[in-house]
């Protein structure tokens, strides 16, 4: 189950999980973000907990090395990983998104929509890495 390949995928993912959705979300998106909550209070905490952030990062970039690694094809290039992490951004993100605000009132139709718009990034650029790794690394 855990390859040498699918290990090293596997960190790199959770790496680019971590610094990847602070600069997304952290940087570039704060200020728009910021403006299209919802009427919820108090959902976002003031600090996250790190250690369990990294976990979950570690777990996602798992996740979804190990899947990419069942999608099927003998041999991996970058191109497959980006088509992945767009499929896997339209499904977690965009849908997502557009389900939570149907069901809470977390953010604004426009931030849904641009939130799902940048989980679709977040996603493209690691399976980019993913599967640059699985095309580089034997």
């Amino acid at each position: 189950m855990l390859t040498k390949t699918n290990l090293i995928s596997t960190i790199v993912a959770a790496i680019w999980s971590m610094m990847g959705g602070f600069l997304l979300w952290g940087v570039l998106a704060e200020n728009f973000m910021s403006d299209h909550i919802g009427t919820a209070t108090g959902v976002l905490k003031e600090n996250p907990d790190f250690g369990i952030l990294a976990v979950g990062c570690l777990i996602q970039g798992l996740a979804f090395s190990t899947i990419f690694r069942s999608w099927g094809a003998e041999k991996y290039n970058t191109m497959d990983g980006l088509k992945y992490g767009f499929w896997v951004g339209i499904l977690a993100g965009l849908g997502n998104n557009i389900i939570d605000y149907a069901t809470s009132n977390m953010l604004d139709m426009t931030g849904a929509l641009i939130n799902g718009l940048i989980y679709i990034v977040f996603f493209c650029v690691m399976g980019f890495l993913v599967g640059l790794i699985y095309n580089k690394v034997k």
